[in-house]
């Protein structure tokens, strides 16, 4: 240890070292312009990181413990920071998984790949089950949204929405007659209007609906035998090529043709698709 004598003449060089500095700069400030001294540049600058004390941040190193430096953000604040996925980006990923872990388990069927496979495959439908099950769930508590009270499709409501529809057609194609007619084109050579020809008639009969039967090649048919022959109806109904049977159902007020088919087809059916055609709006039946 040294003694208090030493420890004096430390300090006293220390001190006139000081002053000696001082001297000095006070005599150069003296001399003036010309004899103007150099600033002094500092041995080495901070660091782009250092915000704190030259002695402390730059020659120890101390860091941001003493706020030299700025805190470096967290792992989790950088991972909260990024954009989340949206759902479809997430549901894309769980399949892509999916079929990734199964092709694994079938280029290499070891049993933790397949297991693997099966227990993230169970995770998807039990996922699945969960969202079929609030499905109905909110079915149920939401009448608006369950398109079985339009269309029932158990076999109590079945039937009686079918009732009510025969109910209804029928209503309508007992007065179908005082607005519309039917154009029936057929060719004398078609084995096709052989067969229905006479099913137009039973039609016509029943409902009392006027049918214009027309000849495409001028031949006769034994069904209608009061036709006419084509002109240019069959291309005035806005009806392509020569394909027969066809029928057209034309509404006399709107004055507007509305093709029905083509070919061959049951009564029940054709008179399902005028009462279609004239009663029914596109999209309420599905």
């Amino acid at each position: 240890m040294r003694s208090p004598l030493t420890l004096a003449l430390i300090l006293s060089l220390a001190v006139s070292g000081a002053m000696s500095t001082a001297a000095t700069a006070q005599l150069a400030d003296s001399v003036g312009p010309a004899g103007a001294r150099e600033e002094v540049q500092p041995e080495a600058q901070q660091g782009p990181d250092q915000t704190g004390d030259d002695f402390y941040c730059r020659e120890r190193r101390l860091g941001e413990w003493f706020y030299c430096e700025k805190p470096k953000a967290k792992p989790s604040q950088q991972r909260a920071e990024q954009p989340s996925q949206s759902s479809s980006e997430q549901l894309a990923a769980i399949s892509k998984q999916l079929e990734e872990m199964k092709a694994r388990a079938i280029l290499e069927p070891t049993t933790e790949n397949i297991s693997a496979y099966i227990a993230f495959q169970r995770e998807q439908l039990n996922r699945a089950s969960s969202f079929a099950d609030m499905w109905r769930r909110t079915i149920w508590q939401n009448p608006e949204l369950d398109y079985t009270l339009q269309r029932p499709v158990n076999q109590l409501g079945k039937r009686t929405w079918l009732d009510g529809r025969t109910a209804d057609k029928n209503r309508v194609l007992s007065s179908i007659s005082k607005r519309y007619g039917v154009f029936y084109f057929y060719s004398s050579a078609c084995a096709a209007c052989e067969v229905f020809g006479p099913i137009m008639r039973s039609v016509s009969e029943r409902f009392g609906l006027t049918v214009m039967a027309v000849s495409l090649d001028g031949g006769p048919s034994k069904a209608f035998p009061n036709f006419t022959v084509d002109t240019g109806q069959y291309r005035a109904m806005g009806m392509q090529g020569q394909q027969v049977p066809a029928l057209v159902l034309f509404d006399t007020v709107t004055k507007r043709p509305m093709p029905i088919g083509y070919g061959v087809m049951a009564a029940d059916e054709v008179m399902d698709r005028i009462f279609t055609l004239t009663s029914v709006e596109p999209g309420s039946d599905f």
